[in-house]
């Protein structure tokens, strides 16, 4: 199994309602829960009540279409309103992530890091420092966990931001995306994700389900490509529907029946004859 690390705040957790794009299922991608793999459902990355749809979802669902013999593991540690100073060494948020990540390499190999974070160093001046706090912890990352050739893809800030409902603290986030595509130019094996074209729920403040389906492809292309993604890419759209629509095995469906069943949606009766 290939395992990739989600840290960040809540665009990497996930806030895109569920209710808006299909689900993503299938038994050979995997999150980590309690130190064990279990098949995939979302939320992912559950931070918050207001927990959703994550791009992890459709990066995992991309890289199945590329290895389709093979399982691949998300081991969710992104946490919604976290600064970088919230990330720093040894603070409770790096460690969590850090033993999270050395459970997984026990049964995986870790296989890149997924990054979304800035929004909450975007005013007052936080951003000057964003870039020489990030090289700090990436590198820490990598030493403690011994990998220090893994891709680390970082996300960009979407451009709606500065017109939401929270756009006061956000007069920084451009400064922000400069600081993360400089990092990414400046550091191997590090690649920086555009944003462009991608829209917001209604708070304006995180990216909706369908634009964290189409950032999740993105950042599979740059892990694939070993190359920043500055553009939208020309078959988000289609690619989005075939993970989506992917046919799913007897087993899959019958899973998906069962927690159904197990969430009220669906009588016994329903169930049995579905089955």
């Amino acid at each position: 199994m290939r395992s990739f690390l989600m840290i960040g705040q809540s665009n990497m957790a996930g806030r895109g309602y569920l209710k808006d794009v299909k689900q993503i299922y299938d038994e050979q991608i995997k999150k980590l829960v309690n130190g064990r793999w279990h098949t995939m459902t979302e939320p992912i990355n559950f931070d918050r009540p207001t927990s959703g749809v994550s791009l992890a979802a459709s990066f995992a669902a991309s890289w199945r279409l590329k290895n389709r013999n093979d399982q691949i593991g998300l081991i969710p540690c992104a946490d919604g309103g976290s600064s970088l100073d919230d990330w720093a060494i040894n603070g409770a948020l790096f460690e969590n992530a850090i033993f999270h990540a050395k459970v997984a390499q026990r049964s995986s190999e870790l296989g890149g890091f997924l990054w979304h974070q800035g929004e909450n160093d975007s005013f007052g001046g936080r951003s000057a420092s964003y870039e020489e706090k990030l090289t700090t912890i990436v590198n820490a990352f990598r030493q403690e966990l011994n990998v220090p050739e893994i891709p680390f893809i970082a996300g960009g800030l979407g451009d709606y931001l500065p017109d939401g409902r929270y756009g006061q603290y956000f007069t920084e986030y451009r400064e922000v995306n400069a600081a993360l595509e400089n990092f990414t130019k400046s550091n191997s094996n590090c690649y920086f994700v555009d944003a462009a074209g991608l829209t917001a729920n209604a708070d304006g403040l995180h990216f909706d389900a369908m634009s964290l389906r189409r950032l999740g492809i993105r950042y599979h292309a740059a892990f694939v490509e070993k190359n920043s993604i500055y553009s939208t890419l020309e078959n988000e759209l289609e690619l989005v529907s075939l993970l989506q629509d992917r046919p799913m095995s007897k087993s899959e469906k019958a899973a998906l029946l069962e927690i159904s069943f197990a969430k009220g949606e669906i009588s016994l009766l329903d169930l049995e004859s579905q089955l």
